[in-house]
């Protein structure tokens, strides 16, 4: 019986592990559609496992009530939503009182079950008194871009702005280009979050140009809304535009970073150069080959046109418990570029493109080659897709590169 117990016990761990490890995964530069749908399925084995365990795994959650952190929310939320038991739905719901940080893993739950497990439990969200809830109900409608009808419309006009920046930005995920002008007019809102959501949705709908602004001012701020705010605007504006913006942005000196990553976004191949010269400056090294990459759609490592990390080169967290940098690495696992190997491989290949023309991965940006990224590409260069097709097939939900990667791969025809 022991034994039986650390059997569940481990496969508990183990989901709660690999939830974590996914969240992260699903916007790594290292991971694509298959590494992903691999790490799924090890997550769903560990979920069978407890399921199979019946009332045993149950009560490894009720243990561990006591983190409440979106883990083991989701492993709990999994188990209840797939049973359908209102006893233990009750339970994990409890767990949101005092901590909303949970809410991650019961929306991910409900976007990570069969539509036919989750979708009663979706509607009674949707229906529900309390704004979180409703939240809740919203945001696993979007992700699983299954449109909620009236209720979304009922939801653009609550008074709780949690929930309404959430409905704003499912306007835009669903593709509902009949409610743009009921997004607009939260673009002058004063709350951040309800103000990034509308011209968002606003902006991947209509391009519309007072929500560019908006967008472009976000970009531009210490907001934390500033990259997304940045690749939309860049791929919705004029292109000419776009470009006046890169270069004032690769002009001041708090925002050469997004700069880098706004002439990969862009596109064109004219930009290359300064991103070889961005190569040799080491904060800035990675992310510019990870634009180089995203144009050019060279492999760095696999290509070997890496180098070592510099010696003496630091980012991130150290083992210094005295050094206050606890912030992540934003470019941990990006290959280091060799800017010798990389201009010599430009001085070779660069025939091949042309400088009036948008590249994704070395190829023009067309629906066939997006739809080809999404298969092929890894996460970031799948999102960067995902967002081009959406703005070329107005009204068509947002292809979702978060999803289960088991369910894209079904959506995509690769299983």
């Amino acid at each position: 019986m022991t034994s039986i117990l650390f059997l569940v016990e481990r496969h508990f761990e183990e989901a709660v592990f690999l939830w974590r490890q996914r969240s992260a995964a699903v916007h790594a530069p290292h991971f694509d559609l298959r590494a992903l749908t691999d790490l799924d399925e090890r997550l769903e084995a560990h979920l069978d496992g407890l399921r199979v365990a019946g009332e045993s795994g149950w009560d490894i959650v009720k243990q561990a009530r006591g983190g409440k952190e979106p883990g083991e929310v989701f492993v709990g939320a999994s188990l209840a939503f797939d049973a359908g038991d209102k006893r233990r739905i009750d339970f994990v719901l409890d767990a949101l009182v005092e901590h909303r940080e949970g809410v991650r893993g019961i929306v991910s739950a409900l976007g990570w079950l069969p539509r036919e497990q989750v979708q009663r439990h979706i509607h009674a969200f949707l229906a529900s008194s309390t704004p979180m809830l409703r939240q809740v109900g919203i945001t696993a409608s979007a992700i699983r871009r299954n449109d909620p009808g009236q209720a979304l419309l009922d939801v653009l006009h609550d008074t709780d702005l949690l929930l309404k920046a959430r409905s704003l930005r499912a306007v835009g995920e669903l593709g509902r280009i009949d409610l743009v002008a009921l997004a607009a007019r939260s673009l002058a809102s004063d709350n951040e979050d309800v103000r990034f959501a509308s011209a968002w949705s606003v902006a991947l709908l209509s391009g519309d140009a007072p929500a560019l602004a908006v967008l472009q001012s976000i970009a531009e701020s210490a907001d934390g809304s500033r990259y997304k705010a940045l690749e939309m605007t860049l791929r919705r504006m004029p292109l000419s535009d776009a470009r006046v913006m890169q270069k004032r942005l690769a002009l001041n000196a708090a925002h050469v970073r997004i700069a880098v990553i706004a002439a990969g976004t862009i596109g064109y191949c004219d930009v290359i150069p300064g991103l070889i010269e961005s190569m040799k400056v080491l904060p800035l090294a990675r992310v510019a080959g990870e634009a180089f990459a995203m144009i050019s759609g060279v492999d760095i490592a696999n290509e070997h046109l890496d180098r070592k990390q510099p010696e003496g080169f630091e980012s991130g967290p150290n083992d210094n418990p005295e050094d206050g940098n606890v912030a992540p690495d934003e470019d941990d696992r990006l290959p280091w570029p060799d800017p010798v190997l990389i201009q010599e491989w430009w001085q070779r290949n660069q025939i091949q493109f042309q400088n009036d023309t948008r590249y994704l991965l070395g190829k023009p940006i067309t629906v066939e080659w997006l739809q080809k990224v999404l298969r092929i590409g890894r996460q970031r260069q799948r999102a960067a897709a995902a967002l081009e097709l959406a703005i070329r097939q107005p009204g068509q939900p947002l292809f979702n590169v978060v999803a289960p990667g088991f369910r894209q791969a079904a959506m995509l025809g690769l299983k």
